[in-house]
């Protein structure tokens, strides 16, 4: 090490003894940027001894690029007065060590006047750790941002303040604002007024158990407030987190307006299959007492009166027994008419094809509107498949008597390898399948109850004036006929 003081001094000895114990790298570089001063330090950072460093150019410590703008950065440091400042303000700079190898170093500068001219005084430290670890955690931090915007639930951090510091791409979807219009505001953007209050509440008490996460609303479920100000059921769990910046709350949520909307259908639907059981009941009952009992009365009654006749008037009998023989045909049919109501006897008898021939005939004779069957006769299929299609005909006929006005119905049947296959077209006024249902309007409802019973589906396309399309789709095992 070369000091600009006489050696031979005690005081230049503990000076040299003191720079050569700092861990930074102290190099001294006169006017003409030559080093001057160069201690162990910078010989382990750069990897030049000191008889190597001294009298060369700081420029052989420096980036080529970084070189003309350091040379510059003197000239104009030198000319400020200013005693000592950081170099390149808050950005990191670069050194050169003597393999070539570029990297990262804090640096700061002072000046001073000396008789032999002005002296510039760089300190540097190598920062390659901390750089690649700042590095790292960019990284970390794309990834992780990268997750949470890949994530399908709506993810919000919140501070102690319940202001929003994290705000995920689904939670965007969801509640329809930007983050810049949500991060740093307050959570109570996002929630019903009723539930402001209450939310806080529970976020307070939350933080002081201790708990690292539960789900909200003890098992209910909560409302959440998009950005058009309609209100919306989800699901919400919330977790904590302690940082050196205070308590941090992350609340995952999922939009469940589909299952609510769903439970509610059917709820609605059991209860009108109720309804309509108690109304198919009640109907029965009407039915055997209006026609089975009275006629099974009047034959009795009839029988009572034979006895008497056979004596005394033989062709009064036998005119009696002609009406008696009306009546139990009448019965008869009447009998086979209320049967046929709860399940066509067609279906167990013949099968599937040929009930749906009995739908299609009775739709006809019933609406007069056309209607015609496109299916393999030598089709079979098993139960419980059989009902679920034979029922999915059924309702969707009784829709298009009901709504459609149309001229023209087709029901086409196709059996493929995996699943059996059901259209029912028509060419009536057709519907928005958007728009909202009656309350009391739950066929297509039942008609996709029906599939799932069987796990298949249905899909309904239809447009005002475009006629409607019934598609089920039932999956059938491979060992069902």
């Amino acid at each position: 090490m070369s000091i600009p003081e006489h050696p031979e001094s005690s005081a230049a000895a503990r000076l040299a003894a003191l720079l050569d114990s700092a861990m930074d790298a102290i190099i001294t570089i006169d006017e003409a940027q030559t080093i001057v001063l160069y201690n162990r330090a910078a010989e382990r950072i750069f990897g030049f001894s000191a008889a190597q460093a001294l009298g060369l150019s700081i420029e052989a410590l420096i980036p080529e690029r970084y070189r003309v703008g350091h040379g510059h950065h003197v000239r104009v440091f030198g000319a400020t007065g200013v005693s000592s400042r950081r170099m390149s303000g808050s950005t990191v700079v670069y050194g050169r060590r003597a393999n070539g190898e570029e990297f990262p170093v804090d640096a700061s500068i002072s000046q001073l006047d000396t008789p032999e001219g002005k002296l510039f005084t760089v300190i540097m430290r190598d920062v390659t750790e901390r750089v690649q670890a700042e590095n790292e955690q960019v990284r970390m931090a794309a990834r992780l941002t990268g997750l949470l915007d890949s994530a399908m639930d709506a993810i919000i951090t919140i501070d102690a303040q319940q202001r929003v510091v994290l705000y995920n791409r689904a939670a965007e979807k969801i509640f329809g604002w930007q983050p810049t219009d949500v991060l740093g505001r307050s959570m109570d953007m996002l929630l019903p007024q009723r539930w402001r209050s209450s939310h806080a509440a529970h976020v307070g008490r939350f933080g002081v158990t201790g708990v690292t996460s539960r789900r909200m609303g003890d098992g209910s479920v909560v409302h959440g407030l998009r950005r058009d100000g309609e209100e919306f059921p989800m699901d919400a769990s919330i977790s904590q987190l302690d940082t050196p910046e205070g308590k941090l709350f992350t609340v995952i949520l999922r939009d469940v307006t589909d299952r609510v909307r769903a439970q509610s259908d059917l709820a609605s639907m059991t209860l009108q299959a109720s309804t309509v059981r108690e109304e198919e009941k009640r109907r029965v009952a009407r039915e055997l007492h209006d026609e089975l009992a009275q006629s099974l009365t009047a034959l009795k009654m009839d029988a009572i009166r034979l006895k008497d006749q056979v004596r005394d008037d033989p062709a009064a009998a036998v005119r009696r027994l002609d009406a008696m023989l009306e009546m139990l045909d009448a019965s008869v049919a009447a009998t086979r008419r209320i049967a046929a109501d709860l399940r066509p006897l067609v279906l167990d008898d013949l099968g599937l094809v040929p009930a749906v021939e009995w739908l299609v005939q009775n739709f006809t004779e019933r609406t007069g509107v056309a209607c015609s069957l496109e299916a393999d006769e030598e089709m079979e299929l098993g139960e419980p498949y059989a009902t679920a299609v034979f029922r999915i005909v059924q309702e969707s006929l009784a829709n298009v008597g009901k709504h459609a006005h149309a001229t023209q119905v087709t029901v086409a049947l196709v059996r493929t390898e995996a699943a059996i296959v059901l259209e029912v077209r028509d060419d009536g006024v057709g519907f928005d399948p958007a728009a909202p249902r009656k309350p009391a309007s739950l066929g297509l409802t039942g008609l996709r109850e029906r599939a799932q019973l069987t796990s298949g589906r249905v899909d309904i396309q239809s447009r005002p004036g475009g006629g409607t399309r019934v598609r089920a789709v039932i999956p059938v095992p491979q060992e069902q006929p």
